[in-house]
């Protein structure tokens, strides 16, 4: 089953959980703040996609931090900061295998082909 990494109570989570509802995709929810964050997920994202796109620079959590936590960010310091703070990673996320789906992005999501995905 198609599982979905981010956290149950965002704006954006509850539209891509709409979409996918409304498109009849079977999936799962991977909540961070009750299941954590997979570390070597998180490390594989992070390689696969960079610590730009994996961290969300405009959400609450991120701009609460202090400075000295978020800035001059590298692989090694943004990995750090998103296993301590995985509110910050950027929703939702979907592992494809092939490609990592970062964010909810209406258009690119209705050119995947779910049910080659969701086998």
């Amino acid at each position: 089953m198609l599982r979905i990494y981010g956290i149950k109570r965002c704006d954006t989570m509850a539209r891509a959980q709409a979409w996918l509802a409304d498109h009849q995709i079977a999936f799962e929810l991977h909540d961070y703040k009750k299941g954590g964050v997979p570390a070597d997920r998180l490390a594989d994202w992070m390689r696969r996609a960079g610590w730009q796109t994996l961290v969300n620079t405009r959400g609450t959590t991120f701009r609460k931090l202090p400075p000295e936590q978020t800035a001059d960010l590298d692989d090694a310091r943004a990995l750090a900061l998103l296993t301590a703070n995985p509110s910050a990673i950027r929703r939702p996320l979907i592992d494809l295998g092939s490609e990592l789906l970062v964010g909810f992005d209406e258009k690119r999501w209705s050119e995947v082909r779910w049910s080659e995905v969701s086998r």
